[in-house]
């Protein structure tokens, strides 16, 4: 990463002093573990700080490879669509677009057109066998597309909606998000 141009944003994953953006450039000048010459002397003061197993490891680390979404070295447009690959599904029969999202966020931002509302809180009631969204996907013949703000929710909802039997199911990278930013419409 330290090869990467010095204003390259950086977004902290795991920051608990509510920082939420940094560059390159500051993270060299001010984060002293990247102050090192070589990677010897960075695993030298990393092994050096004798830090403790972060709590609930050895729960979260199932939990993270248990409910994320396939991934392989190939594209797979089975479970993620780009904007500009789904845009053109948008109040095709065949296709329902579902958000995610909560209503303050459906109203701030807008929907996708002839989207359907399943709030992702509820999500499992919708497509487990009896749901709408399940009968849809299964005696409608439709595929089912997924979306939320940024799409990890989304991400999530296909795994969900897979676990229960649900087979053409995905959702639209980047979520609304992607959407807003790619210019497409919006249903206020």
């Amino acid at each position: 990463m330290l090869k990467l141009p010095a204003d390259t944003l950086v977004y902290p994953a795991h920051d608990y002093k509510g920082e939420t953006v940094s560059t390159i450039g500051e993270e060299q000048a001010y984060n002293p573990r990247l102050q090192v010459n070589s990677v010897d002397e960075y695993l030298d003061i990393m092994n050096g700080l004798n830090l403790a197993e972060p709590k609930m490891i050895n729960v979260a680390v199932p939990a993270n490879q248990a409910i994320g979404a396939p991934q392989s070295d190939e594209d797979d447009t089975t479970w993620a669509l780009s904007v500009a690959d789904a845009s053109p599904l948008v109040g095709t029969p065949d296709v329902l677009f579902v958000d995610l999202r909560e209503d303050q966020e459906r109203r701030r931002d807008g929907i996708i057109p002839s989207s359907i509302h399943a709030p992702y809180k509820a999500l499992d009631d919708f497509v487990q066998p009896g749901g709408t969204l399940h009968y849809e996907a299964k005696q409608g013949d439709k595929r089912i597309v997924f979306y939320c703000a940024y799409g990890e929710r989304s991400t999530l909802a296909v795994q969900s909606a897979r676990d229960f039997g649900m087979e053409h199911v995905c959702h639209v990278i980047g979520g609304i998000d992607a959407w807003i930013a790619n210019g497409r419409a919006l249903d206020r």
